[in-house]
């Protein structure tokens, strides 16, 4: 990647007297001036044989990026075997699809603690990790935003160092909301920068891929996205610490008001 880009998860919502469709979404952000769009594959795969060819031409017209978010029903660490397995079926079949419209990242959550240790998580997750086949899609693994589900940014960065296939997504709103509302100011969001280049090198922000919204939480986590100025979420410190880091890649806004907040970020980010 040479630049940070900036779009959105999910289709538009536009002035609201339009429905888009992922052909009709892509020229739209295009001329308001975005870059990006996560596809939502959480509870199916909808790139399908009859509408691929439109959605990737209009991706390659436009020069956009596309990733997608898998499954929410991915739990590499299921007591069951077969549901393991079910997971990765389902990772890999969202990979499948987005690699039909020529996509690059694949976001998801690799699983839950349940009674495991830690450390028992992660071997689970990473075994289950190496058996996905490399089919031309980054599996981007997804930090989380309460501390009862695996996805710490250490153990996700971990993961990233021992499998070549999978790749970091950072979501800083998550990791805000993980530890009780924890990123205050620049120096918070360097740490984790300097963590990840420590560990990975700068070849991982050059090519970084990050979830970003306003996000209400309690002690206890995460509880769901709200607008950047309608949050505690230093946004400006945040987009202030990827220019100095010199971070490529793309950030996917995930506010409830999309376009909107993506712009806010894209134009704050341009001005620091």
């Amino acid at each position: 990647m040479d630049r940070l880009l900036f779009g959105i998860s999910g289709l538009p919502i536009g002035d609201g007297d339009k429905k888009f469709t992922y052909q009709t979404a892509i020229p739209y952000l295009k001329k308001i001036g975005l870059d990006a769009m996560e596809l939502p594959f959480v509870r199916s795969v909808n790139i399908t044989n009859k509408n691929k060819d439109a959605v990737l031409k209009s991706k390659l017209e436009n020069d956009f990026y596309l990733s997608a978010h898998g499954s929410y029903f991915i739990n590499l660490n299921a007591v069951e075997l077969e549901k393991q397995e079910k997971s990765l079926e389902r990772i890999l079949k969202g990979a499948e699809g987005l690699k039909k419209v020529e996509g690059r990242s694949l976001i998801f959550h690799p699983g839950f603690y349940l009674k495991n240790s830690k450390e028992e998580t992660f071997d689970t997750i990473k075994n289950n990790l190496l058996k996905l086949p490399h089919i031309g899609i980054d599996y981007r693994l997804e930090t989380t935003g309460k501390p009862t589900q695996f996805g710490s940014l250490e153990e996700l960065t971990q993961l990233c160092k021992i499998i070549p296939s999978c790749k970091l997504c950072i979501d800083f709103s998550h990791l805000h909301a993980r530890y009780n509302g924890s990123l205050k100011n620049y120096d918070d969001y360097a740490t984790i920068l300097k963590y990840v280049k420590d560990e990975l090198g700068q070849e991982a922000l050059n090519d970084l891929h990050i979830h970003m919204s306003g996000i209400n939480y309690t002690a206890k986590g995460e509880r769901n996205h709200l607008p950047f100025e309608e949050s505690d979420f230093n946004y400006i410190d945040c987009l202030k610490t990827l220019k100095d880091f010199d971070v490529k890649g793309c950030i996917i806004c995930e506010s409830p008001i999309l376009e909107k907040d993506a712009l806010l970020l894209k134009e704050s980010y341009e001005k620091i």
